[in-house]
């Protein structure tokens, strides 16, 4: 399974999974996301990256929202917001 991050703008990105179906999603991450999740440890990219592989991890990609705002995954799986502080160490 290959994923492809593209910015469409500064809070918006697509991010294109491609696996035995190619999905595509639009996800928002905004300033303010990234740092309560990181404290702008790491690129919105990177967290990106990272917040699929954990919902690939939960569910297939034709399970996953094609457009949310990426605070949506917590209210889905309640040990997201950890797994990122774990991985991170924020």
């Amino acid at each position: 399974m290959e994923l492809l991050i593209t910015e469409l703008s500064k809070d918006k990105f697509e991010i294109t999974v491609k696996a035995n179906q190619i999905t595509k999603h639009i996800v928002f991450v905004t300033d303010e996301i990234l740092f309560k999740l990181t404290k702008n440890k790491i690129s919105k990219e990177v967290l990106l990256n990272f917040s699929f592989n954990f919902l690939l991890e939960r569910e297939s990609n034709t399970s996953i929202l094609s457009s949310f705002d990426l605070t949506v995954i917590s209210k889905y799986f309640p040990e997201y917001t950890k797994k990122v502080s774990d991985k991170f160490n924020v």
